[in-house]
């Protein structure tokens, strides 16, 4: 520092000791400076006050040399002390100076400046808050600042400057969320601990509504609340639930549109704290705001669906998850299904179509495998719009709900749990809002068809539930259904066509002359019949499946559908099937469900008397589909009552080719005759009289039978028929005779063994044409 340059009105002795290396010395100048600056105060001498502060600070505190810059901050100081209540006047000129000395390299230097920075703010008190921002901005340097001594400074001037806060109500929040939006994005532990111990005085304070901007700092916290540090997460969870509690008492005034995205980001994280956290946070929105959450479906779901699934490990997760589906699914009414007539709310969601905007993050923040966040939040880029007050309406927008559950529904990997809950949201809309549902349909179905694949019991019946509303909804009678899966049906689209719903009767095509379809289609729609063929296809393309779970999603869907509308047109789909050999399985699996199933039992008695035309017809289309399989189709006139024509299909069999599959399902119907669905068969045999035909068919199956056991078993039974004669009463001899039970007269029985006949020489030829295969084979392999 040049010696001969003038300071006045500093003298020289006061200059000289500023510069010095010892403390002592230039802690006598600082009294010599205060002294000098009362004296201007007393003389209101404003412009020689001013000359002061900017020679110690443009000449000492930002000096080149070290001892001049610690003589520059505690002459500052010294000021301040002197100028009293009026250094407000004087805060910038005195701050600046001050806080530039906080980056300085020397660990002493920033202790003098936080020291000295101290003074002045004690001294101006409320005054200061006007420089609030520039002084926060230094104080959170400091509060990572690696020297003890200095850390422990600022931690003085930072309960100073707290206090202040505390006791005003002149705090200018609004200017100062901005610099709390950047700042809560640091990744330093001290700094993340300076600024939730701000945020906590603030929320104290009964004058400042820091709820109003909680949106704006609300993903920064949820970050914090992942820091390594124990007792900064401790304190992030308290502030957290601090805003929690507000939010419960003021819900009217809390922007929960504006923060609901970022509950659904923080909800798929991987840190189990800030999960659960998140997800307490989502239920409480839920319930407290309401249709105001139903724009956010889409994301919602996306969070919580794969938390359904989780295990013990992290149960705290999924009971939360579990209450945020259930009462978000709550929210979903018929009035959804008007579209014209959308809800008022009180608040607009900040996007005006949210799963739109989410849909377009589905690789990074709910359709990805990882679940990654969105990366904007984590650099602290602002994704809020104003908020507004004005009353807007909430539209429930299907089309990204839709998309995340058929997500989840499609992904394999995913949780039954989960896998379940999807079904269940495709049930409750169905129910809630079939109109808009059934846009979705052509779009699920497919999903929904490979879901009876699933390993779960539970799954499929969930699916069949869901596929039952879809095929049985007033809401799907539409007269074009689209198309039936592509060319590779088996089942020949040029013959068969989806029957217009609410029409009974004939379908409408000329190669099914004579096959009647249910009356009962009136309760269908045209989704039942592309169902049933869809089905069929399935069971034919995993033969697996139909083994396995065939019977039971038949018999699930009798429960939940009409039974007699499953038969009906199963039997009218197969009766076209070109893969014989899957008709004839198929048909078997039908047949052993219609007369073992106590889910059947309404069919059987419909079918067993055939009194009413319906009934009748049902037989007709039945019998010629059961024609497949020539067993069957005599169980079927035995469970029908036809004997006489059971006996002439019998009759029939000798032209046939006995194979081992042949005989043993022959055994199997004689295991049948013994169970009680036929129980009414076997007292009719105590009727010889007017039943002939059925022992003439039960004795025609004995015949063809090997002695087995169950050749055995037959032949028990019909040594227990008892002679006619023996039963012969006085009464019965002059009674009339009575006629024999015949079959029904109505049915053309002809033209239904022509049928037979011709379906099992169909049969015979294909087998031909395999063993010619066969043939073929054997002799390559022998060349």
């Amino acid at each position: 520092m040049n010696p001969e340059k003038d300071f006045a009105p500093l003298t020289p002795n006061i200059v000289r000791a500023l510069n010095d290396k010892l403390y002592e010395k230039r802690k006598v100048a600082a009294l010599e400076i205060e002294k000098l600056v009362r004296e201007f105060v007393a003389q209101n001498n404003t412009v020689q006050i001013k000359h002061v502060i900017q020679t110690l600070s443009q000449e000492f505190a930002l000096s080149q040399h070290p001892h001049s810059r610690k003589g520059g901050l505690i002459g500052l100081a010294a000021c301040s002390i002197a100028l009293g209540k009026d250094s407000g006047l004087y805060l910038k000129e005195l701050i600046e100076p001050v806080l530039t000395c906080f980056n300085d390299a020397d660990s002493r230097l920033r202790y003098y400046a936080c020291e000295a920075l101290y003074n002045i703010v004690k001294v101006a008190r409320g005054a200061v808050l006007p420089h609030f921002n520039v002084l926060f901005d230094g104080l959170s340097k400091l509060a990572a600042d690696p020297d003890p001594n200095v850390k422990s400074g600022s931690e003085l001037l930072d309960r100073l400057l707290k206090d202040i806060v505390t006791e005003s109500n002149k705090f200018d929040l609004v200017g100062f969320i901005p610099l709390l939006r950047e700042r809560i994005y640091s990744n330093n532990q001290y700094a993340r601990q300076f600024i939730i111990s701000w945020i906590l005085v603030l929320e104290s304070v009964p004058d400042i509504n820091l709820l109003d901007y909680l949106p704006e700092i609300l993903d920064g916290l949820f970050q914090i609340l992942g820091d390594n540090g124990k007792e900064i997460r401790k304190m992030c969870e308290v502030v957290l639930g601090e805003f929690l509690k507000e939010i419960k008492k003021n819900p009217s005034s809390v922007k929960f549109a504006e923060m609901a995205n970022i509950l659904v980001i923080h909800c798929q994280t991987t840190d189990d704290l800030i999960q659960l956290t998140a997800m307490c946070w989502m239920r409480e929105f839920i319930q407290l705001a309401g249709r105001v959450m139903l724009p956010y479906s889409s994301g919602i779901l996306t969070a919580v669906l794969p938390c359904l699934a989780y295990d013990d490990r992290k149960k705290s997760i999924k009971e939360v998850a579990n209450v945020c589906n259930q009462s978000l699914m709550k929210l979903v009414t018929p009035e959804d299904d008007e579209p014209d007539e959308p809800k008022p709310v009180v608040q607009r969601p900040a996007d005006p179509n949210p799963d739109d905007s989410l849909a377009k993050q589905e690789g990074t923040v709910s359709g990805g495998p990882d679940g990654s966040c969105d990366s904007s939040f984590s650099s602290g880029i602002s994704v809020f719009s104003p908020a507004s007050t004005e009353r807007a309406p909430v539209t429930l927008h299907l089309d990204g709900i839709v998309q995340v559950l058929n997500c989840h529904l499609s992904d394999m990997a995913i949780g039954m749990m989960t896998r379940i809950a999807v079904l269940k949201w495709l049930y409750h809309l169905y129910i809630k809002t079939p109109r808009k549902m059934f846009r979705h349909t052509d779009s699920l179905f497919p999903i929904l068809l490979q879901t009876l694949s699933d390993d779960s019991d539970e799954v499929i019946l969930k699916d069949l539930e869901v596929l039952a509303e879809i095929a049985s909804s007033p809401a799907g009678q539409t007269e074009d259904p689209g198309p039936l899966d592509g060319p590779d049906l088996r089942v020949s689209h040029s013959e068969l066509q989806v029957p217009t719903p609410g029409r009974a009767g004939l379908l409408t095509t000329p190669s099914t002359k004579g096959l009647e379809y249910s009356p009962s289609t009136p309760t269908m729609n045209s989704y039942f019949y592309k169902f049933m063929i869809n089905l069929l296809k399935r069971f034919s393309s995993e033969r697996k499946l139909l083994e396995v779970r065939g019977a039971f999603i038949i018999r699930q869907l009798c429960l939940l559908l009409n039974a007699e509308n499953i038969f009906h047109s199963m039997a009218d789909i197969l009766l076209r099937e070109e893969d014989l050999k899957f008709a004839s399985t198929m048909v078997h699996t039908l047949n052993t469900i219609l007369l073992t199933s106590t889910e059947l039992f309404q069919l059987r008695n419909q079918l067993k008397d055939l009194k009413t035309l319906e009934s009748q017809d049902l037989f007709c289309c039945l019998y010629r589909s059961w024609c497949h399989n020539p067993v069957t189709t005599v169980s079927l006139c035995f469970l029908t009552q036809n004997y006489r024509h059971a006996y002439d299909l019998i009759q029939k069999f000798g032209d046939l080719e006995v194979t081992v599959d042949f005989l043993t399902e022959v055994d199997k119907l004689v295991q049948l005759i013994e169970c009680p669905i036929f129980t009414y068969l076997r007292l009719q045999l105590l009727d010889v009289k007017n039943n002939p035909y059925l022992i003439k068919a039960l004795y025609g199956l004995l015949m063809l039978l090997p002695q087995s056991s169950a050749f055995q078993l037959l032949s028990h039974r019909l040594q227990c028929v008892p002679n006619p004669e023996l039963l012969q009463t006085e009464d019965s001899l002059k009674a009339a005779p009575k006629s024999q039970k015949t079959d029904s007269p109505s049915i053309d029985y002809a033209e239904l063994l022509q049928h037979f006949e011709k379906v099992q020489k169909k049969h015979l030829e294909m087998r031909h044409q395999r063993s010619g295969r066969s043939d073929h084979l054997d002799r390559r392999v022998v060349l």
